[in-house]
């Protein structure tokens, strides 16, 4: 059992590591920075609705405060007609000790809002310190993913460069020149050697007319001058002391 367990956990640990190399920062923070934005529309509604609560408990106290207060002045009216004669004290007993059990009553459904108003009020504060730290944590987040992609950004093209200097890149300048080199290196050999070929090929009679026509053009201007000389009816002699 314990082998399996083992087993379990170098396949786990290589799985989170496969994972790990899959994740980019940049993309998980933005997708980060979208969940707390959510998380802030969810708190901001939340927000709302215990704000409204507290205002409806807060309308509430005042509705059974202001009832607490007919229901007392409704009992006093009643006593000062019995006195006037207006009604029996008898009845105005009666009536006006329900008025006062009735204001007891606004009284203390005044008290329980109020206490309700209170409580929702200590919610909404407390939630609304959490939005503001949310607020600042999502203000954080994004400055610090600006310089996140910045900073990818520069490492990625220094790496480039660095990478393209140390000649680590197959693709860089530097190694197709070399490979250029070398085979202009092989064609300019392989060249040189087809010449040498082709001299060591040569019949004797290409060598014969080659020895021949290197002193022809030689020959034909001096047998053009002696040619040119005699018609002048000079002699080769004669242009020699009229010169000198």
């Amino acid at each position: 059992m314990n082998v399996f367990k083992r087993l379990f956990k170098i396949g786990q640990a290589e799985a989170n590591s496969a994972i790990d190399k899959l994740e980019d920062p940049i993309k998980m923070t933005e997708q980060g920075i979208r969940d707390l934005k959510n998380d802030l529309s969810s708190s901001l509604q939340a927000l709302a609705e215990v704000k409204a609560l507290a205002i409806r408990a807060k309308n509430d106290a005042k509705v059974h405060t202001d009832k607490a207060a007919e229901y007392e002045r409704k009992a006093v009216l009643l006593l000062k007609r019995a006195e006037n004669g207006e009604i029996t004290m008898e009845e105005a007993d009666r009536l006006a000790s329900e008025c006062l059990v009735q204001k007891d009553n606004h009284v203390a459904s005044a008290a329980t809002c109020k206490a309700d108003q209170e409580k929702f009020e200590g919610n909404a504060n407390k939630l609304n310190g959490n939005i503001n730290t949310l607020k600042s944590n999502i203000q954080k987040f994004e400055v610090e993913l600006k310089t996140l992609k910045a900073r990818s950004k520069v490492s990625s093209a220094t790496k480039k460069i660095n990478q393209q200097l140390a000649g680590v890149d197959s693709s860089s300048t530097v190694s197709m020149l070399e490979r250029m080199k070398e085979k202009v290196a092989e064609e300019e050999a392989l060249a040189e050697s087809y010449a040498d070929i082709a001299g060591e090929n040569k019949s004797i009679d290409e060598e014969i007319n080659a020895a021949l026509d290197s002193g022809s053009a030689e020959v034909k201007a001096s047998d053009s001058l002696a040619a040119l000389k005699a018609k002048m009816g000079m002699t080769s002699d004669a242009g020699t002391s009229e010169g000198a």
